[in-house]
């Protein structure tokens, strides 16, 4: 026979146990009433996306506000830089660019016979020639972006957007909104995708294959003349530090995105001594077909100031793509980042 203090306490337990069951359906139905509001509310966001495209409009923030889009863009005119190598693997068609400006790895793609309206350079744009191609969107950016007032008046009531990278934000995470916003924009957002996955993947092998023992420096060479390029803020480069965690072999203040470099002397480099160098061969993109042009790479190994560098000793002397300082896109990151963990490897 159980006695009756065994029995209260078996009670209990099943008291406890029933309690405890109906917690956990109270629980697990709260859950799955939480994930049915959450898919509900993924629904209706997508419900709501899909139905502004069919709609033909496409709404989204930009540098200067909200930009509302006509979709789809049928006569895009493109100022941006780093939007040409893109499109262009896209197939977009363009309706007006400033041909000077166009990367000479694309040239045969974007050219006068395949863009009805050149738009000069942003020194001095012919924004006559765009008003006569009547395009349906301006994607502006890079070194026309100072023009964006004027453009805007000039095209009444079609868009004007502008993603260049915000000086106030990671470089690389304003290069994916850059490349996501052209993906929505025309229409290719699996392959704007696709190119975010690679630019990741590069910076990971890259800070993979870095030894964080070695410094690095960063030089730009322009007019025959080697120039430091400084960490975080520097032309191209320079946000490679911070991305990557290399260490500077020289850090200078009041450091500058000069499209030259910084006026710091050949010497001064030298005396740092850097295991690598980075090289953005200015001269490359933008005058190579000139007779007095030396590629950065033998401005910098030949340099009698920099040859007893341990960099140019081992031969750790990088150099970015040829037309780096004209295609500064996201294709062109992931290239220099792929080539850079290539060169760290075999090392």
């Amino acid at each position: 026979m159980i006695d009756k203090p065994m029995k209260i306490r078996r009670t209990l337990v099943a008291s406890v146990a029933a309690a405890s069951l109906l917690l956990t359906s109270c629980s697990s139905a709260e859950d799955s009433s939480n994930s049915a509001d959450s898919s509900s509310n993924s629904a209706e966001n997508t419900a709501a996306d899909n139905a502004a495209k069919e709609s033909g409009e496409l709404k989204l923030e930009d540098n200067n506000g909200e930009q509302t889009i006509t979709l789809p863009v049928e006569k895009p005119a493109v100022t941006d830089n780093r939007a040409f190598a893109v499109l262009a693997d896209w197939g977009v068609e363009l309706s007006a660019a400033p041909l000077n400006l166009i990367p000479e790895s694309l040239a045969d793609t974007y050219n006068k016979d395949t863009v009805a309206a050149d738009l000069g350079s942003h020194r001095e744009p012919d924004l006559e020639a765009l008003v006569a191609a009547e395009p349906d969107l301006v994607w502006n950016g890079q070194r026309f972006s100072q023009h964006q007032a004027d453009i805007e008046k000039l095209v009444e009531d079609n868009p004007v957007v502008d993603f260049e990278p915000r000086e106030d934000k990671d470089f690389f995470e304003e290069l994916k909104r850059h490349t996501t916003a052209l993906g929505e924009v025309f229409e290719h957002e699996e392959d704007a995708q696709k190119l975010i996955e690679d630019l990741d993947a590069a910076i990971e092998r890259a800070k993979k294959a870095y030894d964080p023992e070695k410094t690095v420096m960063a030089v730009n060479t322009s007019g025959g003349e080697i120039g430091y390029i400084a960490p975080h803020v520097g032309r191209t480069l320079g946000p490679i530090f911070d991305l990557l965690g290399m260490e500077p072999a020289l850090t200078v203040e009041d450091g500058s995105s000069n499209h030259e470099g910084d006026d710091i002397s050949v010497e001064a480099i030298a005396e740092s001594n850097p295991d690598w160098i980075l090289v953005l061969d200015r001269d490359g993109a933008v005058s190579s077909d000139e007779p007095d042009y030396t590629p950065g790479k033998d401005l910098v190994e030949n340099s009698a100031a920099l040859k007893n560098v341990q960099a140019v000793k081992d031969g750790n002397v990088y150099v970015a793509p040829k037309d780096t300082y004209t295609n500064e896109s996201i294709i062109t990151y992931t290239k220099i980042l792929n080539e850079m963990a290539d060169a760290f490897e075999n090392a």
